[in-house]
């Protein structure tokens, strides 16, 4: 199906809104029906029914139906927060005495389920280095019956080869689950690779505004179902209709956001590999990464995402670049109109950072719709004032 037709017009009925050329909002958390018939047999299939917008919703309906397609899966769930999909996706298809094989430093969402939650109920995690599906295959276990991928990862970037894992993943009857974010669909279609669960962070890349919250999970309509009769509808983390409505709005413009921040990222990492005062920079797509031939193999575009270290190994060097810059404003997440920056150090205390540790030295930095030379010039400006800690 063609990108713009599913962004425009697929799972729009514009003639049943009166033509208006955006959906409106159905800010109902009920629907009636005329006979007990109709009621009755709503019941039957409440994912494609309108019975209580804790389950679907005519606005999140719409947005359901593009992610869909967009992904390439037969069907999709939409959650309050890509942790909630992650939470509902996992549990769904887990039981006690189970084990998952997940990639290392995963999601701290994930991690903390995997590491806080699952235990308790007699669920066990091991966590790989997962560049190589024989490490898959080593850390696979009888009662093995998930994997958790992140490809790629999104601070140094790790990818895990998907079409090999998922085959693997196939002939022992072990559900691969992905944190496909950073990429979207639009730029690494995992369905194509036979990933079994595709989750997104929509709060990033399709909301694109930093102004709502909201997760995604894709796959096939047995497995959606799964799902949503167990713990989507009683957790009941379910998109409300605003979200919904702001996440298509959002998606609208994704295409054209992506590619400007493709543009932007390829000319700022231009200027980083080059400058004096940066020691390494990480990023999927530069020649230097050790897993550039699999990232140019899997993904159409890295885009976005940048982590850098600079020469100037003192924690001081770290914060003061960070506090000089000026168009940069320190915050999580990413994906949104404005740039951002986050340092490593921040989440390592003075009396236990280590300059000879390279990951307490990792600056993350995200580039925003403003102009390249915008950025550039703040990141020469900052680079410059680190140098002289």
């Amino acid at each position: 199906m063609d990108l713009s037709h599913i962004i425009n017009e697929f799972g729009e009925n514009r003639d049943q809104y009166f033509n208006a050329v955006a959906p409106p909002i159905w800010q109902a958390s009920n629907f009636s029906f005329k006979d007990v018939e109709s009621f009755s047999n709503a019941f039957e299939d409440e994912r494609n029914d309108y019975i209580y917008s804790r389950g679907i919703n005519p606005t999140t309906d719409i947005l359901r139906k593009k992610l869909a397609a967009l992904e390439g899966s037969e069907d999709c769930l939409l959650f309050s927060s890509g942790a909630a999909a992650i939470f509902a996706g996992i549990l769904a298809n887990v039981k006690a005495g189970d084990h998952i094989v997940s990639v290392k430093n995963p999601y701290s969402s994930a991690k903390k389920m995997f590491d806080a939650i699952l235990p308790r109920f007699n669920v066990t995690v091991s966590y790989i280095d997962g560049k190589l599906v024989d490490n898959w295959r080593e850390a696979t276990t009888d009662n093995t019956v998930l994997f958790y991928l992140e490809s790629p990862n999104s601070w140094t970037y790790e990818l895990q080869p998907l079409q090999e894992i998922a085959e693997f993943a196939r002939e022992k009857n072990i559900i691969t689950f992905i944190d496909n974010t950073y990429c979207t669909p639009i730029y690494q279609n995992v369905m194509e690779l036979g990933i079994d669960i595709a989750m997104q962070t929509a709060t990033k890349y399709i909301g694109g505004h930093s102004d709502t919250l909201g997760g995604v999970l894709c796959g096939t309509n047995v497995m959606m179902k799964k799902i949503f009769d167990t713990e989507f509808m009683t957790i009941g983390s379910g998109l409300q209709p605003f979200n919904g409505w702001l996440l298509l709005r959002g998606l609208r413009t994704l295409p054209m956001r992506l590619e400007r921040i493709k543009q932007t990222t390829t000319e700022i990492v231009r200027f980083l590999e080059l400058h004096e005062a940066v020691e390494r920079l990480i990023f999927p797509f530069h020649p230097s990464f050790d897993q550039y031939d699999l990232a140019k193999k899997q993904m159409k575009a890295a885009l976005g995402l940048v982590t850098i270290i600079i020469k100037n190994k003192k924690r001081a060097a770290i914060i003061k670049f960070c506090e000089s810059l000026q168009h940069f404003l320190m915050a999580v997440s990413w994906g949104g109109h404005e740039s951002l920056v986050i340092p490593r150090c921040a989440f390592v205390k003075e009396n236990v950072y280590d300059e000879d540790n390279e990951s307490h030295r990792h600056i993350r930095l995200y580039f925003g719709l403003e102009d390249s030379d915008y950025l550039i010039n703040d990141l020469q400006q900052a680079l410059l004032q680190a140098a002289c800690v």
